[in-house]
């Protein structure tokens, strides 16, 4: 057997070896440069028509508008939106499955013994898309009050008699019950729904009397009057609603809370497709027609990305990991 190396097949060899080295980048970089060439699947964790919906729809629709291709929203409502976060844990990290998440996410690791995805292991951050104060709403038939002290009243005169829906056990509607219920020492019962939407239908049908809902998810149904909104959980007023007290007004300036929503790809998602995506959401967020519907939903246009995201999510995490302690809160 002849063992002796032939120079000119070994020079080959290396010259086809470095030539597959420029090609495949070459070719990496070609594919992302046209991204995307087909819809793009946005996973929203929860059932149409609650908070992270009502961003999602308005954003998705000026995208495709502007890229010239589907952006789709895919629900997967179910375990406080656990269940859609762990289905896009798993998708193919190809640049066409985002995940739309909210401050839910960063509480769930303290509210679940156990979850099927690392929010900060399993995804990319990408952006923070939105964030508005929660509001404290009421349905006007059911709940004899017209601002926070009034409400704060009827709690103090009436215990256990009301009850508050929220999106599930462990999200923000969740805890945010919690935490004014430790605040102000009075206690409403939790309902747990698998959403803001399902848990806003009951309140407007009367089942549930309060709800500590994220204020996107809740706008039209304050401007039509379907639902009473007596604070904002800020320390000042919200954009687009003059006319709802911040809960300081409301004398309860300790109860601030906010839901966030933002954007993340699954891990492995290539580095150029994110920065696509980064730069068609700026470009959406700064249009005319989305600042006057994030200010029609309580919100400001934010600008945070990637590392910086990224974080700010981890310090929220600790944040919420200290009020689930604090308040007792557990599932339901």
């Amino acid at each position: 057997m002849n063992t002796r190396r032939n120079p000119h097949l070994t020079r080959r060899a290396a010259l086809l070896a470095g030539a597959c080295a420029v090609a495949l980048p070459l070719a990496a970089q070609a594919q992302t440069a046209s991204w995307p060439t087909k819809p793009v699947n946005i996973i929203v964790p929860f059932p149409a028509g609650g908070g992270t919906d009502a961003f999602a729809r308005p954003l998705t629709a000026v995208m495709s508008k502007n890229v010239g291709k589907q952006f789709l929203i895919d629900n997967k409502g179910g375990a406080g939106g656990n269940l859609g976060a762990g289905i896009a844990a798993k998708a193919a990290p190809d640049g066409y499955t985002f995940f739309m998440g909210a401050v839910h996410h960063a509480i769930a690791p303290s509210m679940y013994a156990k979850l099927d995805y690392h929010l900060e292991g399993d995804f990319v951050p990408v952006g923070l898309i939105s964030s508005v104060p929660q509001v404290i709403v009421v349905n006007p038939q059911k709940v004899p009050a017209t601002d926070l002290k009034g409400l704060l009243e009827y709690l103090r005169k009436n215990p256990a008699k009301l009850n508050y829906g929220s999106a599930g056990n462990g999200t923000s509607h969740h805890l945010a019950g919690e935490l004014f219920k430790l605040q102000t020492k009075t206690f409403i019962t939790h309902i747990p729904y698998r959403g803001a939407g399902p848990a806003l239908q009951d309140l407007i049908a009367g089942q549930v009397d309060i709800m500590f809902d994220g204020l996107g998810s809740s706008a039209t149904h304050i401007k039509s009057g379907r639902v009473k909104a007596l604070a904002v959980a800020s320390n000042q007023r919200a954009p687009g609603f003059p006319d709802v007290p911040s809960s300081t007004e409301g004398g309860v300036p300790t109860y601030q809370v906010a839901t966030w929503y933002g954007l993340w790809a699954p891990k492995g998602t290539p580095k150029e497709v994110i920065a696509a995506m980064q730069a068609e959401l700026k470009k959406a967020l700064n249009s005319d027609e989305l600042k006057a519907s994030w200010t029609g939903l309580g919100s400001a246009t934010p600008n945070l990305w990637g590392d910086d995201f990224g974080k700010f999510v981890t310090a929220e995490t600790k944040r919420w990991a200290e009020v689930v302690k604090s308040s007792g809160a557990k599932l339901d």
